[in-house]
């Protein structure tokens, strides 16, 4: 007999001390639908969760592969499960006497905070909020509860999952908001809660007749066709725009789908004996082992969030500006509080990582609505990572991997300059939501930010409160200003995850967003387009465009201590791309291990560059060989001092030189007082001195006369920079020091080309060590991959080259044929139309330009087993590409000063991922 299929289950009940899920089951339950289970069912802590029910992220992956239709067994089970929840409830949903509400949330596998909608109070209709008032005695609860499902449906499933275009811009939520502010200014309430239970009654029947007349039809009575829309609304708002732009910033996939949560209401609206808050059982603004929150009394959860109200501290430690003045949870409600406090305490201790936990009390009962990994900045998980090591909560493995990569650039980030701000008079004051300091030009609107930013604007984003909208605007601005809100408000939320400056509740200013401007209280009128500086650490606002210095890494303790546990498991080492003392002192500060890229060609631009430009372009007119080296030989000082002070300050750690790179005419002077001043110089007609310039122009320069090509057409270029390399070693040998550069020659195809110049270094070396009196000079000779034919073809560069270092910019340009200087025009596309996952400049191309640095690694150790392999592209620096680097076998990845620590992280991350961290 054949066996009958089961039908496979997509409802997942919680609640009552026992649940059908736990959180390892965060792929198929969402995070929220596994936290919840987990919370409500394990054993050791079946806290007070209102039951419920989670629709699994297979229903969604089901819901857009068949036409937005469900699974045939979802009614049956769904109704299950709301029999298990009515039971646990004692109520009926869709009773008239004794009435269940429910809520319905989504619940992605990684948090996507506000991204995706919410629907509360589901089951209220004309019959049943008589029973809701005989339950609760409290008709101006019931009323308040029915405007905000009103409110709520209608913008969520009504409108915006019903594809319906708001006229003139105007969306159905704003229209009713607008109505129930009417009422406010008109009655001179300043709060929602202030409306009498007659004015709501007006309110919802006004609501409902404006649905009606706006969206073109009628609220929906029945609570069943209300829970089949809002959950509906919420697998529909999973590929809605915020949210889809939410996953492109965060990478994350669209095929995972969301969950959507079920769950019966408990109400913070129930009078002052009522509340509903956010917490932290750390600080996510700076770290600190405290537990942090916010509350409001009588209200719900969206209130908190939404920033309409300031919202009051849990405890004294959680006080700030804006909140001083108001009472704690602790002090009104001591016995809630004191149930919270232990409860966080447990959760920490069960999840062993920082939570972010949602409450509701009703009638002085607490209940656990969520619990998740709280979003933090980049500062305080540097602190939170190194303190639950020291707890002993977590091992240094998992210190480590709780620290992102790119979380350390928020430590890196530069502040206000203290002097300029010292003298600097502060405009207002806010929340310090985002660490560091920013500037920008003001504007007021997400679109603007957008489009400012694409013209190369530095924006900052001024709101009263942000919404998911709100999103790209938010990503694509230096910092974010909010007059509304608190620490757990969206604002704050999203740029903590982002690591961006963000100061949130700053009341200090008034928004006009009809004249696009603002006031602050001391009388100071911004417009659009004027610069504004904020201190993100302490929510300060300034006037003006500040100067931005960086901070000082060695005060940071936590800092110091996590980047001991990450040296101590990476096995990858990480080198800095720099030029001069300077730069190479930054690096080393940060942990660098060595110079993978020094470019001979810097001190040719910027400060100090003027005599030697002038001497290179000499060098570049010259006609004839003498004269050249005559040029060459007035060169030889710079080249040889500079040289000489970066590898001193580098202590003996690896120079690696790449010798002269860039094509011959990018050094041409245009200007024609510099043209006279070489024509005079060379002593030739200006006439002649332009023909010569115009013989250098090249159509594709990056195929051109550049690189080791130079070196071949003129083999005394090479002498030079190698005399120059070998003479300054030699000295700082000589001064007890140490010392051990590494040749570079670069753009090179065939051996052959290793072959010609290594004869020069051969030669320059033998006269350098006869004329120095040395035995020998330590040294390498290398080169740079960076033409796929070389990487092709590693294992007879091998032959002759003692190093490989990957130039993956050039790799990249050569390998899609895209001008790294032109992709702007159409990569953006790209990207949106997911061509490309990534830009491939950013992160490293695995599949294609990755495959020809393995093919390269791999070929070129068969001929030279030792042979050191490093990558010096912008690469060097991506988190993702590090790790890629690791797993090809490098041994080392070089990246700018600042990257550094990113790089010594990444590379931890990739030696504890591929276990074989040390």
């Amino acid at each position: 007999m054949a066996q009958i299929k089961k039908a496979a289950k997509y409802v997942y009940y919680f609640g009552g001390g026992k649940a059908d899920g736990n959180e390892s089951m965060k792929n198929l339950l969402g995070g929220k639908g596994a936290n919840l289970a987990e919370m409500a069912g394990h054993p050791k802590l079946r806290l007070p969760v209102p039951p419920g029910f989670t629709l699994t992220t297979e229903v969604c992956t089901y819901y857009y592969n068949n036409k937005k239709k469900y699974p045939a067994v979802l009614d049956a089970q769904l109704k299950k499960a709301l029999a298990a929840v009515e039971k646990e409830m004692g109520k009926k949903f869709g009773d008239v006497n004794n009435p269940l509400l429910v809520s319905v949330r989504s619940g992605a596998r990684k948090s996507m905070p506000g991204m995706m909608e919410t629907v509360l109070d589901i089951g209220l209709n004309e019959k049943t909020i008589e029973g809701v008032i005989n339950q609760s005695g409290d008709a101006r609860f019931a009323y308040d509860a029915y405007r905000r499902l009103i409110m709520m449906y209608a913008d969520v499933v009504m409108e915006k999952a019903g594809g319906i275009e708001p006229k003139g811009g105007k969306g159905i939520r704003k229209v009713l908001d607008e109505k129930l502010e009417k009422i406010k200014h008109k009655k001179g309430y300043k709060f929602d809660t202030d409306l009498t239970i007659n004015e709501l009654k007006a309110l919802v029947k006004d609501f409902k007749a404006t649905v009606l007349k706006v969206l073109g039809k009628p609220f929906p009575d029945d609570p069943y066709e209300q829970l089949w829309g809002s959950i509906g609304a919420v697998f529909s708002s999973w590929m809605g725009k915020r949210a889809c732009e939410y996953r492109r910033i965060e990478k994350i996939p669209d095929e995972w789908g969301t969950a959507v949560n079920v769950q019966a209401m408990v109400f913070g609206n129930m009078g002052d004996s009522s509340a509903t808050g956010v917490a932290f059982t750390r600080n996510p603004g700076n770290g600190e082992n405290k537990f942090y929150g916010e509350y409001l009394v009588n209200a719900q959860g969206e209130d908190v969030v939404a920033g309409i109200r300031t919202p009051a501290p849990v405890n004294e430690y959680s006080k700030n500006d804006q909140s001083r003045h108001l009472p704690t949870l602790e002090f009104i409600m001591p016995v809630a509080y004191k149930q919270l406090f232990d409860i966080q305490r447990r959760l920490e201790k069960h999840y062993k990582d920082m939570q972010d936990i949602e409450f509701t009390i009703e009638k002085g009962t607490l209940f656990m609505l969520q619990c998740r990994i709280g979003k933090r900045n980049g500062v305080a998980a540097v602190k939170m990572a190194s303190d639950m090591y020291n707890e002993k909560l977590i091992d240094a493995k998992t210190a480590i991997k709780r620290v992102a990569p790119n979380q350390l650039v928020e430590l890196l980030l530069p502040m206000l300059d203290p002097k300029e701000q010292a003298a600097t008079k502060a405009i207002a004051k806010g929340l310090p939501a985002g660490p560091g300091g920013a500037k920008g030009r003001v504007v007021f609107t997400s679109n603007d930010a957008v489009e400012w930013a694409a013209k190369g604007e530095k924006v900052i984003l001024v709101r009263e409160e942000t919404s998911p909208e709100d999103v790209d605007g938010m990503h694509k601005s230096q910092a974010i200003l909010t007059t509304k809100g608190g620490m757990t408000s969206h604002a704050a939320l999203v740029a903590r995850g982002w690591g961006k400056c963000c100061i949130v509740g700053c009341a200090d200013i008034e928004i006009h967003i009809e004249t696009k401007s603002f006031k602050a209280n001391d009388g100071t009128f911004i417009k659009e387009g004027d610069w504004l500086s904020l201190d993100g650490t302490k929510g300060l606002v300034y006037l003006g465009s500040m100067g931005l210095v960086d901070i000082d890494l060695d005060k940071n303790l936590a800092y110091k201590n996590l980047m001991k546990l990450v040296n101590k498991t990476r096995t990858l080492k990480v080198r800095t791309n720099a030029e001069t003392p300077e730069d190479a002192a930054h690096a080393m500060k940060f942990g660098a291990e060595g110079i993978g890229l020094f470019r001979t060609e810097h001190m040719f631009y910027g400060e100090g560059s003027e005599q030697p430009l002038f001497l290179l372009r000499k060098m570049i007119m010259s006609k004839t060989e003498p004269e050249r080296r005559k040029a060459l030989n007035d060169l030889f000082v710079f080249v040889k001092k500079d040289i000489k002070d970066t590898m001193e300050v580098m202590k003996g750690y690896p120079v690696t030189i790449r010798l002269l790179d860039p094509p011959l005419h990018e050094f041409v002077p245009h200007d024609v007082s510099k043209l006279q001043e070489l024509s005079k110089e060379l002593g030739i007609s200006l006439s002649m001195l332009r023909r010569r310039v115009l013989a250098l122009h090249e159509n594709n320069p990056m195929l051109g006369h550049r690189g080791v090509r130079l070196g071949v057409s003129y083999p005394e270029i090479t002498e030079m920079q190698v005399r120059a390399i070998f003479e300054a070693t030699a000295e700082i040998l000589k001064s007890g020091k140490k010392a051990f550069p590494e040749i570079m020659v670069p753009v090179t195809c065939i051996e052959n080309e290793l072959i010609h110049q290594k004869i020069i270094v051969d030669r320059v070396y033998k006269e350098v060590c006869d004329s120095k009196k040395m035995k020998k000079i330590p040294y390498l000779y290398g080169t740079m991959i960076e033409i796929p034919r070389a990487a092709i073809k590693a294992d007879k560069m091998a032959e002759i080259a003692d190093f490989f270092s990957f130039g993956t910019n050039d790799l990249t340009q050569m390998s899609f044929g895209f001008s790294r200087d032109d992709v702007g025009g159409f990569l953006p596309k790209y990207m949106d139309l997911k061509v490309l996952p990534d830009d491939p400049f950013q992160t490293i191309d695995q599949d294609g330009v990755g495959e020809l640095v393995k093919l390269g690694t791999d070929r070129g150790r068969k001929t030279k087993p030792n042979l050191k392999v490093g990558i010096c592209g912008e690469h060097g620096g991506d988190a993702e590409s590090v790790k890629f680097f690791h797993r090809v076998g490098m041994n080392y990845v070089s990246c700018s000063p600042f990257r550094v620590p990113i790089a010594l992280l990444a590379a931890a991350h990739a030696a504890i991922e591929s276990g074989k961290g040390k």
